[in-house]
């Protein structure tokens, strides 16, 4: 934008219904996972509608990159909440979750009822092994950021072997790894520093919240309003239990991804492997196949991919039949499944957020989430693992990890989609669309 083409007055304030428009835009076209949904908001809200300054907006990033959870859902929320409050940051919360909720419902429903049609089982037969390229690409593109040094690798290994050959669960992956982190950092510093993001100093002329604008009223810290915003989540909580409490089942879901929330650090494919130990080996909600056809789905719908959260508790609800009506069963699983994954969001930003503005400034990643983001790597290299083993041998069992016949078709798709994903940045979505086709394709000549 030229000098001369840069605004002199910041536009008026958008009212919480003209707000509401666009986060349900957002909610209907953020595909592309984290990265494409903060460009998108940084395109739209700091260089078009100028609702938030650049700097003001990478501050409430930066502190999004540091919790537990989809960081551009706590992003949105985080906007909405400093421009209108707790209206605001529900209502950008829910409508960047709702339309893929809706929708992996409903596709969910209609897996379970044809998804033993030739055809369909034809077009996740392609995408199966362009989810195990997909995940491989996320663990290198996350290790390429991640591990600078011998130290965060030999961190990324231990992670791997940890969990792949002792079975270790995710949770004391992290503790482990954010041990190391708060002594190596202090014994070895150098090993242990990350930076954050930074501004890219462009001008897009004056924003409503601007470098200099104050916070508003709500977003003020006190710690009276923290301890009360603190207990109001937890009622929250508390009450949503309450109502599932006569059904076992869902009760397991609900205090499970409660857990699995608060250990979203390092993004979606990092609790992935933990969503996957609980729900198919653990609770037996879902079967492994049936875990990468909805990681399939969910990286080729709107919203963020943990997402794929409201798959799992769908055909969990189903499975154990949590009501008589099936329909119903699956959407009680995926309601709770969604509800206690997002509520944790909600909490980080409003009790959360008025300390980040009191305390405005660059953020950086601490030495222990620098350890975490490096056992990160290991852990989604082994879901990538998991996921080949199910698609290369897909007779095996684990009395017989390789019996049954080796797909060589697969091996070839999936070495193909990660050539497509590393080498030619083709999108996610094109990749997968393309082998949905060709495992249509297929299907027709078996």
């Amino acid at each position: 934008m030229s000098d001369a083409a840069i605004p002199a007055t910041s536009p008026p304030t958008p009212s919480l219904s003209e707000a509401f428009k666009y986060w349900l835009k957002l909610g209907f076209i953020s595909f592309g996972g984290p990265a494409g949904q903060i460009s998108m908001m940084h395109q739209e809200l700091v260089e078009r509608r100028r609702w938030i300054s650049e700097h003001r907006y990478l501050h409430a990033l930066n502190y999004c990159m540091l919790l537990p959870g989809p960081e551009a859902t706590q992003l949105a929320i985080y906007i909405s909440w400093l421009m209108h409050g707790v209206k605001g940051a529900l209502t950008a919360g829910v409508l960047f979750f709702l339309p893929s909720f809706m929708l992996l419902s409903l596709l969910a429903g209609i897996y379970l009822s044809f998804g033993e049609v030739p055809a369909v089982q034809g077009i996740f037969y392609g995408i199966k092994p362009a989810v195990v390229a997909v995940v491989l690409f996320a663990a290198w593109r996350i290790g390429s950021r991640a591990i600078k040094n011998e130290v965060l690798f030999g961190t990324a290994v231990l992670a791997f072997v940890g969990i792949l050959f002792f079975d270790i669960d995710f949770p004391w992956i992290v503790l482990a790894a954010s041990i190391l982190g708060a002594v190596g950092g202090k014994l070895m510093p150098a090993k242990f520093t990350s930076g954050g993001h930074g501004a890219s100093n462009k001008a897009y002329g004056p924003a409503i919240i601007d470098d200099d604008t104050p916070p508003p009223a709500h977003a003020r810290f006190s710690w009276s309003k923290f301890v009360a915003t603190t207990i109001a989540c937890l009622l929250v909580w508390v009450v949503a239990m309450a109502t599932i409490a006569g059904m076992p089942d869902l009760w397991n879901m609900g205090e499970f991804f409660t857990k699995a929330a608060f250990l979203t650090l390092g993004g979606a494919y990092a609790v992935l492997p933990y969503v996957y130990q609980n729900a198919v080996e653990h609770f037996g909600w879902i079967t492994g196949p049936q875990m990468m056809d909805g990681l399939a789905l969910g990286e080729t719908t709107p919203g963020p991919l943990i997402m794929v959260v409201t798959w799992v508790g769908y055909l969990g609800g189903v499975s154990k039949s949590v009501f008589g009506n099936p329909v119903a069963a699956g959407v009680a699983g995926a309601t709770v499944a969604t509800f206690f994954t997002f509520l944790p969001s909600f909490f980080f930003i409003l009790a959360g957020g008025p300390l980040i503005e009191a305390t405005r400034g660059e953020l950086k990643f601490t030495a222990p989430l620098t350890a975490i983001t490096a056992a990160v790597v290991g852990v989604i290299l082994n879901l990538a693992v998991f996921f080949a083993w199910h698609t290369f041998w897909p007779k095996a069992t684990a009395t017989a990890p390789f019996g049954g016949p080796f797909d060589a078709i697969s091996v070839a798709i999936a070495i193909a989609c990660f050539i497509a994903l590393w080498k030619y940045k083709v999108d996610i979505m094109k990749v997968i669309g393309v082998c949905a086709a060709l495992g249509l394709a297929l299907s027709f000549l078996k």
